[in-house]
């Protein structure tokens, strides 16, 4: 009875003496079943490719091979030991077609616990693909792989110009290399351009006004126009919904069919200026000047501060027919000589409001807060059904 020495081809490691009977195709048979590979041709150690059982001799060394071409274990490198255990064989990987040369220690010592770490850590135990010229296949981006090859060499992470850094997260994540991960995250974080909350200036926002349409609503919500000068413009029809205007400069500013809702406007000035059908429902204009303004559209289009913040306001000699005030807070407020007919108050704060010279006539006063309220030198006379507390 022959007997040989079966090793898996390239390889001179972990070897399995088996008996020789039968034909080739049943040493075959158990070539797979010792090995755990699914062998197809033998080789001898010179490279030749056995045909034929026959040829086989007692104690003969083969290598079997799952169909690629011999490889001599002799041109292996051979494996070293640092002081600290870790192997230092050079090894090649094909990553995506592209051939990158490296030590074993490269890919294991810098982040042990990694994908690669486990790939090469020790030899043949994750079954890897060979190219035949026995580099390691790895169907992965070379671009993005390039970048964490040299990080495992030096520790640095240098990414060239051109290179997407969030590809090499992504490989990074892909390999198991962690800490990498993390620079890299930080690195992109740091590299997107910070908000910008710094307010939009009158040049800036005339490019916007020229470039659309009078009856076109301008998008601004949201944005930050605080203490711009935005007087004597044309601002009908936009959309400052949310805005943030507090110390503007809006004088004798067209504001017709506006919508203000819950705009900070605290501190503005909006002397002269339009607010035909102004939608300011729950803004803040605590302190704002909006003396001799417009509020009244002789379309009957009303303009509407419903619970607006009208605090310390100085709305002296505005127009302001049929105006919804209802549950706005106008405390130590100057509305003398204000044009308040058919004007809605309902619930309205007026504490220590400056009535003085106003034209109240058919106004909706019910609910409201009167205490301290000045009234003097009305034009026309105040029922009491206008007003129940």
């Amino acid at each position: 009875m022959r007997r040989v020495t079966l090793f898996v081809n390239g390889t001179s490691k972990n070897g399995k003496v088996v008996a020789v009977y039968g034909t080739l195709s049943d040493l075959l048979s158990v070539a797979s079943n010792k090995l755990g590979i699914k062998a197809s041709s033998l080789y001898n150690g010179k490279g030749g490719l056995i045909d034929d059982i026959a040829l086989i001799r007692d104690d003969d060394v083969l290598y079997v091979s799952e169909g690629d071409p011999f490889i001599d274990p002799q041109n292996e490198a051979r494996v070293t030991t640092d002081p600290h255990g870790a192997h230092t064989d050079w090894l090649t990987l094909n990553i995506g077609g592209r051939l990158f040369t490296t030590t074993r220690s490269t890919l294991v010592s810098k982040e042990p616990e990694s994908m690669l770490a486990h790939m090469f850590r020790d030899k043949d135990v994750w079954g890897n693909k060979q190219d035949k010229h026995g580099a390691y296949l790895i169907d992965r981006s070379p671009e993005y792989f390039e970048p964490i090859l040299n990080y495992l060499r030096h520790g640095q992470l240098i990414i060239n110009e051109g290179i997407n850094i969030r590809g090499v997260l992504e490989e990074a994540r892909f390999f198991g290399i962690e800490q990498l991960a993390e620079q890299l995250e930080v690195a992109i974080k740091n590299s997107q351009p910070p908000d910008d909350h710094s307010p939009i200036s009158r040049k800036e926002f005339v490019r916007f006004l020229l470039a659309t349409p009078t009856k076109s609503e301008l998008r601004c919500q949201g944005l930050n126009f605080s203490r711009a000068d935005l007087s004597r413009l044309d601002l009908r029809y936009i959309n400052f919904k949310m805005a943030n205007l507090s110390r503007c400069n809006l004088t004798h500013a067209n504001l017709c069919c506006s919508n203000l809702e819950r705009a900070d406007l605290s501190g503005s000035n909006l002397d002269g200026a339009n607010l035909q059908g102004v939608k300011m429902l729950c803004s803040n204009a605590e302190g704002a000047s909006l003396k001799g303004c417009n509020f009244e559209d002789p379309s009957g289009l009303k303009a509407n501060l419903e619970g607006a913040n009208l605090k310390g306001v100085d709305m002296e000699g505005s127009q302001m027919t049929g105006i919804n005030l209802r549950v706005a807070t106008l405390k130590n407020a100057k509305l003398k000589n204000c044009n308040l007919r058919g004007a809605t108050l309902a619930g309205t704060d007026l504490e220590n409001c400056d009535l003085s010279g106003c034209d109240l006539q058919e106004a909706n006063l019910r609910g409201s807060n009167v205490k301290g309220a000045i009234f003097e030198e009305m034009l026309t006379p105040l029922h009491m059904s206008q007003s129940v507390r």
